[in-house]
């Protein structure tokens, strides 16, 4: 499974915030992590911060694309139905 993220470096904590949508009407998963856009640090605490609120390893969670945009898409390996039930909570709530 695939997830599309926008990624706001130095937030102030990490968490995840909601969902965004660009001008195009595509949707993101909306992250904010602490860590700064410098040598992939930022990278790897949205890998982690993912993983953990999708209650999978952190190896199942990998960068595909957008290493240095706010906008990544990244793989997610584990049981698409419990990953896209976790989706739609979050898309619930909002």
């Amino acid at each position: 499974m695939e997830l599309a993220v926008r990624v706001t470096p130095r937030g102030g904590r990490d968490q995840v915030a909601g969902l965004w949508r660009d001008a195009a009407g595509r949707c993101y998963l909306a992250v904010k992590v602490a860590a700064a856009p410098a040598d992939g640090a930022a990278n790897d605490a949205v890998r982690a911060l993912l993983a953990k609120w999708l209650g999978v390893p952190r190896g199942a969670v990998a960068l595909l694309h957008g290493a240095a945009s706010r906008e990544k898409r990244f793989r997610l390996a584990g049981d698409p139905a419990a990953l896209t039930a976790k989706l739609e909570e979050l898309e619930q709530a909002a």
